[in-house]
């Protein structure tokens, strides 16, 4: 997930902030050494992710565009130069252009917003800006919510007294709205100092860089790893009391598919996995997920000749064309996978699926999967000509099947009709009676239209009645028989009235 640090250069950044009685610093230094803090831990622990920097004023400027670099980004920080007034609108329009220019409008995104909390005077201002959205043609658009997903975190060097003696507060807040509420609005704590800047940086760190360390393990093998970018908790909205689930420590492999029959599943996210090498010299993160690395080293150069079960992993699934389904919680599935960045790089990833025991029908409940040596025959066939998936069920899925729609009263009448023809011509169409009798009582029970089978079910006692002398034996009591199951599925009863049950013809015997 890369990063875009957006830093206020603008002359309200320059006012005089008084540090231990005598010395004398400016915002924007309490700035500068809160950002190399953060620069400096994702140094040590995001080396893989990806930051640019900007500044802006009046006018936006990319000092330094996305780079795993952070000696450039730090000696960039320190060459900082003043300009004009505040325009937030005008940065937020620079880091569109820039992520959308580097990595399109799907990759997610995180911004870091650093201002003194300074709105900017008249037009271009923060609260112009704001007041003028509703009043704005198509070529003038607000460039919130952005068209990529975002995460925004506005830094204010000033407290949250200062900001609230002002409408500052509520611009601030209405900007993060605008985003889409993703993100959150950091203040100091206390007098203006270098402590409240490292607090203050220190608990975006804690919400937003703080690595995510698990252990892989795979039967009796196991690799401690990092996932970049840490795994959100994630809230089923279908469930009746939501709850936000997060992804286990504990990464357990279930077992291995081919990529032919894992397709291209609907997943949440997607991540990168790292193993985590450590001998007596080094303790560092190394990738050991790559062929060739340009700017990192690998895991078998870090960790000497330790063997490490991530990177047997990511050279197996590779060569072999498969994948490894691996469970993250309870009823939880992911999938590893090697995923190329170019002819000679490639990553272990990992991609969660939506929670449930069924997050991929074609497969089935993951639960019921084994492995090929448990099976009688080979599913796959001996040449590997067939393959077990998808998955049957066994309900035909709507979409598979004629839906019955009533939307005006005369596809009704139809439906009625169609099975009173059929009555009349008992016992010849005997099955065809029984197959639009039983279409017409599922529609009825899925509406709740219960006065619709009492209907019917008159209707066809009428045609009892009606029947002439020389009518088959047959009819009256197959008419009989219908009516009577029609009643007793009108009365809502789910002994009666279940839905998957169809009505059988009447067992009859007229050979004699």
């Amino acid at each position: 997930m890369p990063t875009v640090v957006v830093m206020d250069v603008s002359l309200s950044m320059t006012r005089p902030v008084s540090l231990d009685g005598s010395e004398e610093f400016q915002r924007k230094n309490l700035a500068v050494h809160g950002l190399n803090m953060l620069f400096e831990h994702m140094a040590s622990n995001y080396r893989l992710e990806f930051t640019a920097l900007m500044a802006f004023s009046s006018l936006w400027e990319l000092l330094v565009p996305f780079t795993r670099d952070y000696n450039a980004l730090q000696e960039a920080l320190s060459s900082l130069e003043d300009y004009d007034k505040t325009c937030v609108e005008s940065a937020l329009h620079g880091v569109s252009n820039v992520v959308q220019q580097e990595w399109g409008s799907a990759c997610p995104c995180q911004v870091v917003l650093v201002t003194d909390g300074s709105l900017g005077i008249g037009k271009g201002s923060l609260r112009h800006s704001l007041q003028t959205l509703k009043q704005r043609g198509d070529d003038k658009k607000f460039p919130l919510p952005f068209p990529f997903p975002t995460k925004l975190f506005i830094m204010c060097i000033a407290n949250a007294e200062e900001l609230q003696m002002t409408d500052a507060m509520d611009n601030l807040e209405e900007l993060l709205r605008l985003s889409g509420e993703d993100g959150q609005i950091f203040t100091m704590e206390g007098p203006l100092c270098m402590k409240s800047v490292q607090t203050m940086f220190g608990k975006l760190i804690d919400l937003a860089y703080s690595p995510f360390h698990a252990v892989l393990h795979c039967g009796n093998l196991s690799s401690d790893v990092q996932v970049f970018p840490r795994p959100e908790p994630v809230i089923m909205d279908e469930e009746v009391e939501p709850m936000p689930r997060t992804v286990s420590t504990d990464l357990e492999i279930v077992g291995f598919i081919e990529i032919a029959d894992i397709a291209s599943p609907p997943v949440i996210s997607r991540h990168l996995v790292l193993p985590i090498a450590v001998n007596k010299d080094v303790d560092e993160v190394g990738t050991g997920a790559t062929d060739e690395l340009e700017e990192e080293p690998s895991a078998s150069q870090m960790a000497g000749k330790s063997p490490n079960f991530c990177v047997l992993l990511h050279g197996s699934l590779k060569v072999e064309g498969m994948v490894a389904l691996v469970q993250l919680g309870a009823e939880w599935f992911g999938m590893l996978y090697s995923q190329a960045d170019s002819k000679k790089k490639s990553n272990l990833m990992m991609s969660l699926f939506e929670p449930g025991p069924e997050p991929l029908p074609w497969l089935g409940k993951i639960s019921h999967l084994g492995p090929i040596s448990e099976a009688a025959d080979n599913p796959y066939g001996e040449d590997d000509s067939k393959s077990p998936f998808p998955v049957q069920p066994q309900v035909k899925r709507s979409y598979a099947q004629n839906v019955t729609v009533w939307i005006k009263a005369s596809g009704l009448q139809t439906d009625v009709q169609k099975i009173l023809r059929n009555a009349r011509k008992l016992p010849d169409k005997t099955q065809t009676f029984y197959k639009e009798l039983n279409r017409l009582r599922k529609a009825a029970l899925a509406f709740g239209f219960w006065e619709l089978l009492k209907g019917v079910a008159d209707l066809l006692e009428r045609e009892c009645t009606m029947l002439p002398d020389s009518a088959h034996p047959d009819a009256a009591f197959q008419l009989s028989h219908a009516a009577q199951q029609l009643k007793l599925a009108s009365t809502g009863d789910s002994q009666y009235a279940a839905f998957d049950h169809n009505i059988a013809p009447m067992h009859t015997d007229f050979s004699s």
